[in-house]
């Protein structure tokens, strides 16, 4: 159970955290940290069988129809990641306590940060890719709401709509490339999908399932083209860009590439994709970042150059190649975020990113001056420091890329002009800022060193690049191995972890590289003399022209198809689905099945006749609405006969009292509109309908014939063997219905929930004064609540909840259950508000309808939930008989707690739905009621008209 408490600890403390924000930020942080220490708690006992080359599982089987399961899986790769997301995690949780000013909103920060850490250890940790794609999109919302955090400013709001544009276009990709590779394996757990690897890559649609993967993953790790939202992220505050930016979410595509190597690298494909776009986003991002005057941006560009380098060494294919992929994930976190709160600090103590004025900063703050030189040094790849070592393994693997001809020179080549440039930029960082003069109109001056504890994740981030620089061995030696193994599916391959390999190739490489980037920056006038020639691309710009474009153009489109008339709509959906199927349809021409078609009866006959007149005679009385309602309910009516006839009672009782709420809620809606339409379609539209209808009929009617003459086997029969053994009822409906598509009807009555609370919230300020009479000048009757309608209504009500508890009682064996009873509640409830009027109805049957629906909801749940704490999956019932003194034996089942929620949830939905409409009237609100006296009641209405 570990690995599920690792990853739910962090959206557990997300909730708990904003409760501590009343006691400041260091309560809000140090409880924060609590859900990180304790999932790396639970990550330690599992460490020797990880270093074994072991794998820690945990399988809990949710819906297996969809190959979905609430599988994890710790193995040295996903142990890598989750101890960058958490580690790193925690330091940037302490540093933001200092970075973050007292107003603002601390617990929402907190708790989104929080959040993230979740959704990024359950992409880590998830053994189904079903489940990895869910918590894939969690961090692309999450990372939305971060980058946004403040709102006040437009560029945070551009920049965090970008990025969820393109990574969420990237996570569209992947779903469909896991799916893909779902149908060619059979399977969507991980163990199954990397042993099948050979499968994968021989099936004709790998090229289509590589490419929309790796869409997924250069759009996450902001691999060229998609590298453009990177450095517009850098809106977010510092902690944000520190974390999200450097150390996980942007490792996220990273990662994917390192779990699905063994299934998908190996081919050509692979190579020529992945390499070729981390070398391009290698050299672009570095160019980049040399010209950047914003701290946060060069940066930001600087990562994206990293992650094109870690690309490119996965692309390559290499055992070795992969090693030093993985080895510099690591370095590149350590520095890099330290390196962003470092910037965050210089811009916390001196009002601005410019490094054209925050120069000279030794003087003031030599602290955090050593803290980030030494972090920028890393970058570089000094010796001695953690990024020399990963930096040689990537020279010496681009040596050993064997391409054919001049192509062999490529890979060393672009590695080392990409090496000079890092040395050119980190050495501008550390210059620009901490030397080069003295600052210049500094907002915050003179700066300071910032707080003592602000400082220390720095600290400790550049420990770790002095330890691993210098004992890489003993440091992070068997957590890479660990890695790297799990990565490649077999044992990795020997290399060697030293500060010096002695003279060779990749060392001349590297100090060509060193001296060549310290040359460029000398040089640095005139490097951006000639890039100031070339025009810069304004990659924001371009982002908000082409999606302002977009939704012109779709502005244009729905103008064109949607104009406010539901007759389009119907015209042009009903002609769509005629030329979808007017090929298949005209091959198959009236096919008459072997069963032949069955004998008709005049009972038949006739209530079909009577069907088709009434349908025809709506259709022809359409504009007289109180006439056509009467006539589409005798099609309700005798839809439910048709039920009768077919001996489905369920189907029946459902019918008729869905038929009376409709025909009530139409009711109502009729009182406020005109009793007639105009006529407003010419008589060349309707003899086009009258044809369009025609065809459509046609088209129904064939298709019927072919489906019901012909054999067909029926999910039915397996419902019909089962619902009395598996279920416990002898109504297959209602055992459908509470057990085994239980979770169909929790989706539909929470839809119901939604439907109803989303009328209630549009009518609840709203008022309409109907007509003072009917279409034809008649007025209304003098009393509102005809004493007749009253008194027939009134006994009508115990009668009628006597029947629903019956009808509800029943249902497990016999016709009905809480929807049909729940729609006869309803129904004889709201009766007693027409009849009787809203206050004399609210003054003796007290409801909120609100309560009822959640109560429903929460039953129905609670249900699912009880099975799951027995070990079950979600909303599995279980029943048994008992026995009682003079009632004697009699079944008891778990379905009817859950046939209760359902029954609360239609009641209060409905009576919501019915009571928002009639409530819209003025005179609903009436409640001047001084006695019990109808006829006072009745001349309070009366006066009240008058008086409008």
């Amino acid at each position: 159970m570990s690995l599920p408490l690792v990853v739910l600890l962090p959206f557990l403390g997300a909730m708990a955290a904003p409760l501590f924000a009343q006691g400041g930020r260091t309560a809000i942080a140090i409880a924060s940290t609590v859900p990180a220490l304790i999932a790396l708690a639970a990550l330690f006992p599992h460490w020797q069988t990880l270093a074994d080359g072991g794998v820690v599982l945990y399988t809990y089987e949710w819906l297996p129809a969809l190959g979905l399961s609430l599988s994890f899986r710790l193995d040295g790769l996903s142990l890598l990641f989750a101890l960058l997301i958490l580690v790193i995690g925690i330091l940037i949780i302490l540093y933001a306590r200092y970075y973050l000013k007292p107003e603002e909103n601390i617990g929402k920060f907190y708790g989104l940060l929080l959040c993230f850490m979740g959704s990024m250890l359950g992409i880590v940790l998830s053994s189904n890719l079903l489940l990895m794609m869910i918590f894939w999109e969690i961090t692309s919302l999450v990372s939305f709401l971060l980058i946004s955090f403040w709102t006040h400013k437009k560029g945070a709001r551009r920049g965090a709509r970008m990025a969820l544009t393109v990574t969420g276009g990237g996570g569209l990709a992947l779903l469909a490339g896991i799916l893909i590779i779902g149908q060619i394996v059979g399977s969507y757990e991980l163990d199954d999908v990397l042993a099948a690897g050979p499968i994968i890559k021989a099936h004709a649609l790998y090229p289509v399932a590589l490419t929309l993967v790796l869409l997924g993953a250069f759009t996450k790790s902001a691999q060229f083209p998609f590298h453009f939202w990177l450095p517009h992220a850098m809106q977010a505050p510092t902690p944000v860009s520190a974390y999200l930016h450097s150390a996980t979410m942007v490792k996220a595509g990273i990662f994917l590439l390192a779990r699905l190597y063994p299934a998908l690298a190996g081919t050509e494909q692979w190579f020529y994709m992945v390499s070729f776009t981390g070398m391009a986003t290698l050299l672009l991002g570095a160019y980049i970042a040399m010209f950047k005057h914003d701290l946060k941006g060069l940066l930001a560009n600087s990562t994206i150059s990293h992650l094109g380098l870690i690309v490119l060494l996965l692309g390559m294919g290499t055992e070795l190649a992969t090693v030093a992929a993985l080895f510099h994930v690591i370095n590149h976190a350590t520095f890099k975020a330290s390196l962003f709160m470092a910037a965050g600090i210089i811009d916390h103590e001196t009002g601005t990113r410019d490094m054209r004025r925050i120069n000279g900063l030794w003087r003031f703050m030599p602290h955090t001056a050593t803290l980030a030189m030494v972090a920028a040094a890393s970058m570089a790849g000094v010796p001695l420091l953690n990024g020399f070592l990963s930096k040689e393994m990537f020279f010496a693997e681009s040596l050993a890329l064997n391409l054919p001809g001049y192509w062999a020179w490529l890979p060393p080549i672009v590695a080392t002009l990409a090496g000079i440039f890092a040395v050119a930029y980190s050495a501008r960082f550390i210059h620009d800022v901490f030397f080069n003069g003295k600052p210049i109109n500094l907002p915050i001056y003179p700066p300071h060193e910032p707080p003592r504890y602000m400082k220390i994740p720095v600290e400790i981030l550049v420990f770790a690049c002095l330890m691993v620089g210098m004992f890489p061995t003993i440091s992070v030696g068997p957590l890479l191995y660990a890695a790297s193994s799990a990565t490649l599916g077999v044992p990795a391959p020997d290399y060697k972890l030293a500060v010096m390999h002695g003279l060779n190739l990749p060392l001349f490489m590297s100090f060509l590289a060193f001296f060549g980037g310290l040359l460029m920056y000398s040089q640095r006038k005139r490097f951006f003399a000639f890039h100031d020639r070339f025009r810069e691309i304004d990659e924001k710009a371009i982002f908000e022209k082409v999606v302002f474009s977009l939704g012109l153009r779709a502005n244009r489109f729905t103008a064109a198809t949607e104009n406010g008339s539901l007759q389009r709509y119907v015209m042009l959906l009903i002609v769509s689905a005629l030329a979808v199927a007017f090929l298949p349809i005209s091959e198959m021409g009236l096919f008459i099945g072997s069963n032949g078609l069955t004998p008709v009866d005049w009972p038949t006959a006739t209530l079909g006749a009577v069907l088709i007149a009434s349908a025809l005679a709506t259709a022809a009385m359409h504009r007289e609405r109180f006439f056509a309602l009467v006539l589409i309910s005798v099609v309700g009516l005798l839809t439910a006969l048709t039920f009768v006839r077919f001996s489905a009672p369920d189907l029946t009782m459902t019918q008729l009292s869905v038929e009376v709420v409709t025909v009530v809620l139409l009711m109502l809606a009729l009182y406020y509109m005109p009793s007639w339409t105009p006529v407003e379609s010419s008589r060349g539209r309707r003899v086009r309908d009258m044809g369009i209808a025609l065809l459509a009929g046609s088209g129904m009617t064939i298709i019927t014939l072919a489906i019901l003459t012909q054999p067909f086997s029926s999910i039915s029969e397996f419902f019909l063997a089962n619902s009395k053994t598996g279920g416990g009822g002898n109504n297959v409906v209602n055992v459908i219905l509470v057990d085994f598509r239980g979770f169909d009807t929790l989706g539909e009555i929470s839809v119901l929930a939604i439907a109803a609370l989303g009328i209630f919230a549009m009518l609840k300020n709203t008022t309409l004064t109907p007509p003072p009479g009917d279409g034809l000048g008649h007025a209304w009757a003098r009393q509102s609540h005809p004493t007749m309608l009253k008194q027939i209504a009134r006994p009508m009500l115990p009668m009628a909840l006597m029947v629903s508890a019956f009808i509800f009682l029943r249902g497990h064996n016999l016709p009905g259950g809480g929807f049909i009873a729940g729609l006869i509640t309803a129904v004889a409830l709201i009766l007693q508000y027409i009849a009787s009027g809203f206050s004399w109805t609210e003054d003796r049957i007290a409801m909120r309808y609100h309560n009822m629906i959640a109560l429903g909801l929460l039953f129905a749940v609670m249900t699912g939930a009880g099975s799951l704490a027995f070990g079950y999956p979600f909303l599995t019932s279980t029943f048994g008989y008992i026995t009682w003194p003079v009632v004697g034996k009699f079944e008891l089942a778990s379905a009817l707690v859950f046939d209760l929620g359902v029954y609360l949830a239609v009641v209060g939905a409905t009576l919501m739905m019915l009571v928002s409409v009639g409530r819209i009237s003025p005179h609903s609100a009436i409640r001047a009621i001084p006695s019990e006296s109808s006829h006072d009641a009745d001349t309070t209405t009366l006066t009240q008209r008058e008086t409008e």
